[in-house]
Parts: structure tokens; C-alpha cells; sequence
């Protein structure tokens, strides 16, 4: 039942991860089966973060060149694609009952010598392969229990993993669904469910390593704007809007008065 167990819980896993995966439609997990050291193949880039606790480990998740080339060229800038994956990390741990730390970039052929075999793979697609979620098997059987289980296996669509996992059979290679339209995908939506850190800045001011050290409490630094001038909103370092402080209840917030010109034309 240990293999039975695996599968259900890399199941549930793979399909929390797919719920927060960019894609400009949602994922299912197609295949589950055994990992093979050709898995990451087919990919353009690997993300891998460490489990927090006694077992100890590493998840990977794997992506194709769609995501890759989509975060590249994103209008907000070229954007981190370990802090883009880093949410459906987090749920792949959640899935198994566990917490993971920072993601990290990884070469797709590294991968398999960061995730610790043997590992169970799930693959994630929509009209073709778009990712996979790799977990060991330590995680894997360490999360294990009755109501566990139950619990994973009722939380997603039925899938059939005893064809995929219990046979034995090693997936080395992944491509289109059979039966699947291939259509044109537009990059950029990709990344809207990406979760991006925004900065308002009120000005800014250049200081030498001296005055810096003598800064105390109390100090007044002047900026290079005037008073009631509009503060800059920026993703990524870049540019794209300005407005003006506004105070929701006792929070600050920025009420927009202008778009970027750049912005506005990607």
C-alpha cells in the first residue's frame, strides 16, 4: 500500500501546486509515476526548495519554455522565476503536510541530483505538458496516515494512478496530450496570477558611507522631491504609475493619477 499512499499524496500535491502555477488556463495532473533521472528532459528551467522539519528534503518543480520566456519578456521587467514558483512550492509542502524555505533556480539538469531518489513525479498540463512536481518518497511516506490519505485523495478529481503508478512503468518523456488542439497561447497571461512586490517611493537621496554611519534618531534626510509632489509606484524597480499618499483608515495607500508612459504601451 506504501506505493498506493505515495501516488494519492503526490496527487493531491501536484494538483495544490497546480492551483497556483502560472498558466493562462488551469492545470490537471495528468501522469503520476516513478521518477527517472530523464524526467526534466523536456524543460527549460528547474526551481528547488528545501523542507523545513525532521525529514528533510527537497521538492523541485519543473517548467517549460513558454513560463520561462513569459517572465522574461514580462512588461514589468524581466521577473525572478524562483520568487514567481515560490507559491506553488509552498502548496506542494502544505499538500504533504510540511513548510519549504526560499526557492532557488537550478539548472533542469541538476535537478534530479537535488531532489533526493527515489522521488515521485506528477505531471501538470492543459492542451500539452506545461510542468511537473517532483517530491522523494521520504516526504512522501513520512506524511503518510489513514486520514491523511482520505483526505488528499478527496481533494482532487479522481485520476487513474494505479495504471500510472502501481504498474511500475518509468515515464521518460512527456509532450502533448494525445487528442489535445494545440493553440497559440498569449505569454503574458501567463504570469497574472503572480504575486508581485510593489514599492511606493516618495523620493530619494544619495549619502556617503560616513553620513550614513552618523545617521541617529531624529535625523531629517532631504529628498530630491517637493512636498505634495506624486510618489512613484514600482514592480520590480520599474516605473509604472504615480499618485498621491492617501491614509485607509490607519494604513497608508496611494490613490493612481498616472500611468507610466512605458507601462501603459507594453
Amino acid at each position: 500500500m506504501t506505493n498506493e499512499n505515495n501516488a494519492k499524496l503526490a496527487l493531491a500535491a501536484a494538483a495544490a501546486g497546480a492551483a497556483v502555477l502560472p498558466a493562462p488556463e488551469p492545470l490537471a495532473v495528468g501522469t503520476v509515476a516513478p521518477g527517472d533521472p530523464q524526467v526534466a528532459g523536456p524543460f527549460a528551467s528547474a526551481v528547488v526548495a528545501d523542507v523545513e522539519g525532521a525529514v528533510g528534503g527537497r521538492i523541485a518543480v519543473l517548467v517549460g519554455q513558454e513560463l520561462v520566456d513569459a517572465l522574461a519578456s514580462s512588461p514589468l521587467g524581466g521577473l525572478d522565476i524562483a520568487a514567481a514558483l515560490q507559491p506553488t512550492l509552498d502548496a506542494v509542502a502544505a499538500a504533504v503536510h510540511s513548510r519549504v524555505g526560499a526557492a532557488r533556480q537550478v539548472a533542469t539538469a541538476q535537478v534530479v541530483r537535488e531532489v533526493e531518489a527515489p522521488f515521485t513525479v506528477a505531471f501538470l498540463h492543459a492542451t500539452s505538458i506545461a510542468a511537473a512536481v517532483l517530491v522523494p518518497d521520504t516526504i512522501l511516506t513520512s506524511a503518510q496516515n489513514a486520514e491523511l490519505v482520505s483526505a488528499a485523495a478527496a481533494s482532487v478529481e479522481p485520476v487513474s494512478v494505479e495504471a500510472a503508478v502501481l504498474s511500475g512503468a518509468v515515464l521518460t518523456s512527456v509532450g502533448t496530450m494525445e487528442g489535445s488542439p494545440q493553440r497559440p497561447q498569449n505569454g503574458i497571461e501567463l504570469l497574472h496570477g503572480v504575486d508581485m512586490e510593489v514599492t511606493v517611493e516618495i523620493g530619494r537621496t544619495r549619502m556617503t558611507v560616513r553620513d550614513l554611519l552618523e545617521l541617529t534618531p531624529g535625523a531629517v534626510l532631504e529628498l530630491d522631491r517637493a512636498a505634495g509632489s506624486p510618489a512613484d509606484l514600482l514592480v520590480n524597480g520599474r516605473l509604472i504609475a504615480r499618485g498621491e499618499v492617501v491614509v485607509i483608515d490607519e494604513d497608508f495607500g496611494l490613490r493612481i493619477t498616472e500611468i507610466a508612459v512605458d507601462a501603459a504601451a507594453s
